[in-house]
C-alpha cells in the first residue's frame, strides 16, 4: 500500500521529483530517464511507471534553466530507451505467448490484454504508433504484436516512428509549455489530464470490442 502511495505522489509531483534527482544526479539523470522509459516500455509488468508526464516534466525542467542537460541528447537517449524497450517486449511477447494474462492475475490483467487486442484489430499495424500515446496499451502492445507474431522488420519500423514521435511530442510539449504560467502553477492537474485523455480512447475501443463480440454470439 505504501508503495502505492509513493508512486501516485511521484507522479503527481513529478516535476518536483524530478528536479531533485536532476540536483542530486546531474549528468547521470540521462541513465536514470533512460532506465524509466526502458522499463515502462520493455517490461509487460511494468505499465504502471510513468512516461507521458515524465517527458513532459522532463522538457520542462531542462526549459527552466540551471539543470545542465541538454534537451537534444535527452531526446536522442529515450529514442534509444523507448525503441529498445519495445524491442525486448516484442521478444518476450513472442517467446511467452498470451499465457501469462489470466483474470485472476493483478499485474498482468487479462483486460488489459483484451483492451490492446482490440485494440491492434481495428488499427493493424498502425496500433504500434497509437499505442505509444496510450498509457498502459504502450506496454502491452509490443507484448500483444509479439504474441501475434507481427514480422519483426515490420514491428520494428513502426518501433522506431512511434518512439520517437512519442519522445518528440511530449519532451518537447513540456520544453515549450512547461513554463507557461498556467502549467506550472496546475503542474499535478495538467498529469492527470494527460494521462486521462490518453487512457479513455483504448477503454472505448475495447468496451465497444466486446458489445460487438456478445451481439455477434
Amino acid at each position: 500500500m505504501e508503495l502505492v502511495k509513493s508512486l501516485i505522489d511521484f507522479i503527481l509531483h513529478i516535476d518536483k521529483h524530478l528536479a531533485d534527482i536532476i540536483s542530486q544526479y546531474h549528468a547521470l539523470t540521462y541513465l536514470i530517464l533512460f532506465a524509466i522509459i526502458f522499463a515502462e516500455t520493455g517490461f509487460v509488468i511494468t505499465p504502471f511507471l510513468p512516461g507521458d508526464s515524465l517527458l513532459f516534466a522532463a522538457g520542462a525542467l531542462i526549459a527552466a534553466g540551471n539543470t545542465g542537460l541538454s534537451i537534444y541528447m535527452l531526446a536522442l537517449i529515450l529514442i534509444v530507451a523507448a525503441f529498445t524497450g519495445n524491442t525486448v517486449n516484442y521478444m518476450l511477447g513472442s517467446y511467452l505467448g498470451p499465457k501469462v494474462f489470466k483474470p485472476e492475475n493483478k499485474i498482468l490483467k487479462l483486460d488489459y490484454y483484451l483492451q490492446t487486442h482490440a485494440f491492434f484489430e481495428k488499427h493493424g499495424a498502425l496500433a504500434v504508433i497509437f499505442s505509444r500515446f496510450m498509457p498502459i496499451i504502450r506496454t502491452i502492445a509490443p507484448f500483444v504484436a509479439g504474441v501475434s507474431k507481427m514480422s519483426f522488420l515490420k514491428y520494428s519500423l513502426y518501433n522506431i516512428i512511434g518512439g520517437a514521435s512519442w519522445i518528440i511530442v511530449f519532451l518537447f510539449a513540456g520544453y515549450f509549455l512547461g513554463n507557461v504560467p498556467f502549467f506550472k502553477a496546475h503542474f499535478a492537474l495538467v498529469g492527470v489530464v494527460i494521462i486521462l485523455v490518453s487512457v479513455v480512447p483504448p477503454i472505448f475501443a475495447a468496451v465497444k470490442s466486446r458489445m460487438s463480440k456478445k451481439q455477434a454470439a
